[in-house]
């Protein structure tokens, strides 16, 4: 499918999607959210290792486009429903890709751009990044995207930020935990995305997979109730055919097929 609000490329096994309205700083409106919701809905099935999601322009995400945002005034309730209804679906397709995400953040990161941040599995900034949760400001909430930054920065920092409304910049951002790096500039930024790429080209394909299920399942379940899920689960990989491979490369002290293939 053809998209006019992202652009997709894959190459090397990276799937690289980039918001694509430069000119209101990549906000997002209703055309948006359905070809991300169409785009992530359907990454498990391509053959790719990572997704870097990235902004075009000099800002990551604004967040709501203001256009967009005029004609939410005049909806009626049920309307609001089902517009925030189609925006949580977008957050959980990308928070659930079965791929590994990693956020290149540069510039702003606003409202929802902020939850696109904390749907990411790796997020990396540069140093000049501004972040904040405005919302409160405009009367409304960051509601659909809490459930998502809450579990990222937790809810001491939730409350100081969402109400608030705040900016905070980018050493902030990575000590509440929303980014796991800052670099100087987007030279470096392509950089440190680039090494992550390794680093996750160097794992078991189906492992890190398989660890995004397992992260999803522990934290959605209490501790006693998990353990039967971690059992089974490192059980069915070690007797799998890569889980196989890659421990027989350890004990002759080889390189695992993955590696070697790439």
């Amino acid at each position: 499918m053809a998209y006019k609000t992202l652009l997709v490329e894959e190459s090397s096994g990276v799937l690289l999607v980039t918001l694509n309205r430069p000119e209101v700083h990549n906000a997002f409106n209703d055309e948006l959210i359905t070809e991300a919701i169409d785009l992530f809905r359907n990454v498990g099935q391509r053959d790719a290792r990572a997704v870097v999601l990235r902004g075009s322009g000099s800002n990551f995400c604004a967040g709501a486009d203001l256009n967009w945002m005029s004609r939410m005034i005049s909806y009626t309730r049920d309307q609001n429903v089902r517009d925030s209804a189609n925006l949580a679906q977008m957050y959980a397709c990308i928070n659930e890709c079965p791929i590994p995400v990693i956020g290149r953040i540069q510039g702003a990161a606003i409202g929802g751009g902020v939850g696109l941040v904390a749907v990411c599995d790796v997020a990396i900034c540069t140093r000049d990044a501004k972040f904040g949760l405005a919302e409160v400001k405009l009367g409304i909430l960051p509601a659909v995207i809490s459930p998502y930054v809450i579990a990222k920065i937790g809810q001491t920092h939730a409350r100081a930020l969402f109400l608030t409304g705040e900016r905070f910049d980018s050493e902030r951002a990575m000590r509440v935990g929303l980014v796991h790096r800052v670099v100087e500039d987007t030279t470096a930024l392509d950089s440190a995305v680039n090494e992550t790429i390794e680093q996750i080209k160097t794992s078991g394909p189906q492992a890190v997979r398989e660890c995004k299920k397992l992260i999803a399942h522990v934290v959605s379940h209490d501790v006693i109730d998990a353990i039967p899920y971690t059992i089974e689960a490192i059980a069915t990989r070690r007797v799998s055919e890569e889980g196989q491979a890659g421990m027989n490369a350890f004990l002759k002290k080889e390189k695992p097929p993955w590696v070697t293939k790439s």
